[in-house]
């Protein structure tokens, strides 16, 4: 092919991703296209509410010029990087994760990108944003409840709006493939049902707000170890029926704004460049009308990232190049990006914009003008239905939980406890209102620091037993927090794993001795409560000298009060397990993680050979007895089963049940509906077909009919893109947890085949 001459070599080869495209437009920003300040679209056609967002996208891109689309497909940072001698532009958020110029002549207005799924997040700095936090994703996912999602998208997008912000980089998706991930605590678990289902809920949460909430990380970002060099190879039909389906399910649920591609590389190519994910499955098979946004320091080239899919570059100066700026407007110029493409770039951004109430319902000056009260609460109800208890032992013929009336001397334990709950690190830190309860902790560069929210655990509970003598120990000595433990009639430690975005943890044994802090304690009073504040599952060699365990994860802005909550007794604990706890790290697929936690820079395969069986899954399929399973949490009452019917009407599968609260005290419990193949052979012996939160009165009953998605009965076809259901008999199982199956029946389903979006 003969290259036009107006296309240099060096353009070509910064185009092609093959060496930097470096201007001095990096760093200084040319903003002349926004000189006109005219913002009255009383007079212009796609100010028409009354006509749909690909209308008037359509109007609007005819009176744009070239320059003026180049600018919305490129983001910028919005925080000074002088690592990379980059101020942020003057008109972006202080600290902000994100910055893109509008054209305010043709009233569009400037997109202002806050960071994160966890609440409106900051970049370091001397004037951090301090915000509502709600608790880890795996708290949220761990309530099973819808609802609890969307309540808390909503409140995080409330406060990203009067932040001035009005695109949230929310929606985090990415499944619990390798449990040592930093980040798995963004994430909602390993389940591809649970996992979209939750988080598609928060995604529509966040975007009632007339802002856009981001899907992400599109695709298989399931460890931070050399995320930006790792290659994932999985069989095509095993991905669609694990991480893409959490995606698909929550891309149908929530109907994301945008979607951000992911760093790593599949099958070989950039995710941000690959057609496979934005074009074919993201564009193509579910039909997506947004902008795909690239992660920050994920674009890699300008003609391949452009032609495959990607929308708009985001993040500069992260990437090696400004390859969406002069080497984009090179690139079409010469054909090598066509004009048509440019303008579905521009018009997907703008779409968004139209179809969220963005340019009708212009976000405010920023402001503090937060009901941060009103918020707490709602932060408080996620972390107390998300604690899950994993153990409740009798000691004297009396569980140790709900702590007890009568206790005189409680003893508390480690983790800061007498000052705050413990939150995890990266670009999702929420900066707590009126500071950080520890300070100096952690590292001091990203993805420091260790942030505790001031919510003492320790004065909360010492509210609740005004008699007793309630005492703290720091839980660096052992021996000092045995002693005091004897001298205790009960005692609560709590433990923690941090855990951050950019790296991995080397195990799932708690860090800094505190195994060993538990077994002395435990050994110096048996009535001992382990309170968890984790990333995600760890290793427990102590459990069975304990009288109790609560998993709090991290509870959020209000944890210290959810927590005491819960102990006492206020809050009957619901949580169930969104994730699978595993008894060894043999267990699991990987016995450490791929890559070097040393030299994580050096370009490295991960082959997920396990395929589909994930979390569970894999342990069902290898028969391993896990710690704790998949779906399990104790309750303060009982709950039983009865009635479980099946119904199959025009192939759609509807299962129906009773639960009934046999125990003395009103609580909430989750309902789990498993599918068994007779016939068909899967990835594993079952899945989770459905499930339902029921909160019940002592003696109360209710009636629940759920259903079950038909692509959770199916195995997936890459040669033809279809769903196939075989024909045949299944078991559905009513469940407590992957371990606890409580009545099942059969069921004879027909031969179905459904489109690749299960229809």
């Amino acid at each position: 092919m003969k290259l036009s001459k107006k296309l240099s070599a060096i353009a070509i080869a910064c185009a092609m991703g093959v060496i930097p495209f470096v201007t001095n437009a990096d760093t200084n920003i040319n903003t002349n296209t926004n000189t006109n300040t005219n913002t009255n679209t009383k007079d212009q056609p796609w100010a028409n509410t009354e006509l749909s967002a690909a209308e008037r996208t359509q109007l609007v891109l005819k009176q744009m010029t070239l320059d003026e689309k180049l600018l919305l497909v490129v983001g910028y940072f919005g925080t000074d990087a002088p690592w990379k001698n980059f101020a942020r532009p003057v008109e972006s958020r202080p600290q902000s994760a994100g910055f893109v110029y509008g054209i305010p002549r043709l009233g569009i207005p400037h997109i202002w990108q806050a960071d994160a799924g966890l609440g409106v997040a900051s970049q370091g700095g001397p004037n951090v944003r301090e915000r509502t936090a709600l608790p880890s994703g795996l708290n949220t996912a761990a309530t099973w409840d819808p609802q609890v999602g969307f309540e808390g998208g909503a409140m995080i997008g409330s406060e990203a709006r009067t932040s001035g912000f009005n695109v949230l980089l929310a929606g985090s998706v990415n499944l619990v493939r390798e449990p040592r991930n930093g980040r798995n605590f963004e994430y909602a678990g390993e389940d591809p049902l649970l996992s979209g289902v939750i988080v598609g809920e928060q995604i529509k949460g966040v975007q009632s707000n007339n802002i856009v909430s981001t899907l992400k990380h599109f695709a298989y970002n399931d460890q931070e170890t050399g995320r930006g060099e790792l290659n994932v190879s999985i069989d095509e039909a095993a991905g669609r029926m694990s991480d893409l389906l959490a995606l698909q399910f929550a891309f149908e649920i929530g109907n994301p704004g945008s979607v951000m591609c992911s760093y790593n590389r599949v099958y070989g190519v950039y995710a941000c460049e690959s057609e496979y994910l934005l074009n074919e499955i993201l564009k193509k098979d579910w039909g997506f009308k947004g902008w795909v946004m690239s992660d920050w320091g994920a674009t890699h080239s300008t003609i391949p990232a452009a032609n495959n899919g990607l929308d708009q570059q985001s993040g500069l100066p992260f990437d090696h190049a400004a390859y969406f700026k002069e080497p984009l407007k090179e690139a079409v110029t010469n054909g090598w990006v066509t004009q048509a493409r440019l303008d579905d770039m521009a018009g997907r951004v703008l779409y968004s914009l139209f179809h969220y109430g963005v340019m009708d319902n212009p976000v405010p000056q920023p402001s503090n003008n937060i009901d941060f009260k009103k918020h707490g609460l709602i932060s408080q109800k996620d972390a107390e239905e998300g604690m899950v208890l994993l153990r409740n032992e009798k000691v004297n013929g009396t569980a140790l939980l709900p702590l007890a009336k009568e206790l005189k001397k409680i003893a508390i334990i480690g983790s800061h406890a007498n000052v705050g709950v413990l939150s995890g690190g990266g670009s999702s830190q929420v900066y707590p209102i009126g500071g950080m309860a520890v300070k100096g902790l952690g590292p001091q560069a990203f993805p420091g620091p260790m942030v505790y929210y001031p919510s003492s655990p320790m004065n909360a509970i010492a509210a609740r037993y005004p008699n007793a003598l309630v005492s703290f120990d720091e839980g660096t000595n052992p021996q000092s927090a045995a002693k005091l433990a004897a001298e205790s009639d009960l005692v609560i430690v709590f433990a923690n794993q941090w855990t951050a975005e950019s790296v991995d943890v080397p195990n799932l044994s708690l860090p800094d001795n505190q195994d060993a802090l538990i077994a002395s304690v435990a050994k110096a009073n048996p009535k001992t409560v382990v309170v968890l504040q984790t990333g995600g599952a760890v290793l427990m060699p102590w459990l069975n000298d304990v009288g109790a365990v609560v998993e709090a994860w991290y509870p959020g802005t209000n944890g210290g009060e959810a927590i005491a909550r819960v102990l006492s007794g206020e809050v009957n604990p619901s949580g169930h397990l969104p994730i699978t706890f595993p008894a060894a790290e043999n267990q699991l697929p990987r016995a450490i993680v791929d890559g070097s936690l040393k030299k994580p820079d050096g370009r490295f395969e991960v082959n997920y050979f396990e395929g589909a069986a994930v979390g569970y899954k894999w342990f069902e399929l290898k028969n391993h007895q896990p710690l704790f399973p998949f779906g399990f949490g104790l309750s303060y009452t009982d709950f039983a089963y009865s009635d479980l019917k099946t119904n199959v009407k025009n192939g759609q599968l509807s299962v129906s049940f009773s639960v009934k609260n046999t125990g003395a005290v009103a609580g909430k419990d989750v309902a789990q509906v498993y599918i068994a193949p007779k016939n068909a052979k899967w990835e594993a012996p079952k899945r989770l077909g459905a499930f339902q939160k029921v909160d019940l009165k002592p003696g109360e009953s209710t009636s629940v009919t759920v259903n079950v998605d038909p692509r959770l009965l199916a195995m997936y076809q890459s040669k033809n893109k279809t769903w196939k259901i075989a024909k045949g008999e299944y078991e559905v199982i009513l469940a407590k947890s992957t371990a606890e199956p409580q009545t099942s029946v059969k069921v004879k389903l027909p031969t179905r085949t459904l489109d690749v979006n299960g229809k």
